[in-house]
């Protein structure tokens, strides 16, 4: 590609590269006993998963776009030892697997080649692959207990990391168990030279906790200066005026509508109701955006932020999006299918380029209503993916999209 170097503008440019990843062991590891600690409602059959993930995959190739996976950059980025040891010792402690086995989990990692090193960063370590050993931890563990947890939410791209203009930043997880896919995308951003010299706007150092918490799939790039951010579940006030002060700051964006979501399952992202799917259009739940209220922020010359409440959640968006308008693509209000096909991630679409989106192939009602607006939409199989609830947003990060004309 002649200039392949990272910006993402808006939610709806060209989009020419992306990062994945693609489903792996950490998946097989989910079972009913722990689903709820890893944030899964339902388990998956892995290998169908595989299939449906392989053809997303496959669609955005055929529509020209690069597809990296983070696992690849992961490998190569850890295939220098120090960068390696440093990754290992970071991710296996002793506060997680107890002191007497968290030599051994290092050395097994270590001494594997890169890309089995981060499937296991990745997918997690059992007491049965590292030996029972000495110790309390292994000698009254089962041999499927896991000393190092998986993250079969790596899955969905978009929470750990957002690229923002030319520079990306960096979730703060709300959830203790995903916090470690948020250090594997730092390591990588910080050490593989496709990304370097890259600015990261917010979460490029480790730190141990916190309290003010943002996920990607709360943000949304409606404008080439404009953001709108999820206040949901799992992102706080203090992490959006967090956010919003950096990126004032480093002049990334000056408009930031905060929507203020239910706290609950189904509203779980801002994505999860709302998606941009033209550079003037969304597709939106009625039942909850007719209601959200929803706050304009803008920075002050004392670096402070001025604070607005908006009348019209719609009317928001066009005004982060540096637009007079913008159109609402919505279902019946009250709709029992509506409700259905939102659960299945129906509002979670992925544009191509404007007016072009990638949707589950389950919602069919949905994905009508929105052929009928003149969005031409191109579907991927979903017997298994949704089952993890995240649709082609969710389980996308795009890198580079081009600009808006």
């Amino acid at each position: 590609m002649e200039d392949s170097r990272p910006s993402v503008r808006s939610e709806v440019g060209p989009l020419r590269t992306v990062l994945l990843h693609r489903p792996g062991i950490e998946v097989e590891r989910i079972t009913p006993t722990n689903m709820d600690q890893l944030l899964f409602d339902e388990l998956l059959w892995v290998e169908h998963a595989q299939q449906e993930h392989d053809a997303f995959a496959a669609l955005l190739r055929d529509h020209g776009v690069e597809v990296l996976y983070v696992e690849q950059l992961l490998a190569e980025v850890v295939s220098d030892p120090a960068v390696a040891r440093s990754v290992v010792n970071r991710h296996v402690t002793a506060r997680d697997c107890g002191p007497q086995a968290v030599g051994r989990i290092r050395d097994l990692l270590l001494d594997n080649p890169p890309e089995q090193l981060v499937e296991h960063l990745i997918g997690g370590v059992t007491v049965e692959e590292v030996g029972r050993g000495e110790g309390l931890v292994t000698r009254v563990s089962g041999p499927s207990e896991m000393l190092l947890q998986p993250l079969p939410n790596a899955v969905f791209t978009r929470d750990s990391s957002a690229w923002i203009g030319e520079g990306v930043v960096l979730s703060p997880m709300n959830r203790l168990v995903r916090r470690r896919e948020t250090d594997l995308l730092r390591i990588v951003y910080s050490h593989h030279p496709r990304f370097a010299d890259t600015p990261i706007w917010f979460g490029g150092e480790v730190t141990e906790h916190f309290p003010a918490t943002f996920e990607g799939g709360d943000l949304l790039v409606v404008g080439e200066r404009g953001l709108a951010i999820g206040m949901s579940e799992r992102t706080t006030p203090a992490g959006i005026e967090a956010l919003a002060t950096a990126l004032f700051a480093a002049d990334v964006v000056d408009r930031v509508l905060v929507a203020d979501l239910p706290k609950v399952r189904h509203a779980m992202h801002l994505d999860t109701i709302v998606t941009q799917v033209d550079v003037d259009a969304f597709i939106t739940y009625p039942t909850m955006t007719a209601s959200l209220r929803s706050y304009a922020l803008t920075p002050r010359p004392d670096g402070g932020l001025d604070v607005a409440e908006r009348e019209d959640f719609v009317r928001g968006l066009a005004w982060a999006a540096g637009l007079d308008h913008a159109r609402a693509i919505e279902p019946a209000l009250g709709s029992v299918r509506a409700e259905r096909e939102q659960w299945n991630d129906a509002n979670n679409t992925l544009a191509l380029r404007p007016g072009v989106v990638v949707a589950y192939e389950r919602n069919v009602a949905t994905n009508e209503i929105l052929d009928t607006a003149g969005i031409t939409v191109h579907t991927i199989p979903s017997y298994e993916l949704p089952r993890g609830r995240g649709g082609p947003r969710c389980m996308s990060c795009p890198v580079l999209r081009e600009g808006l004309s």
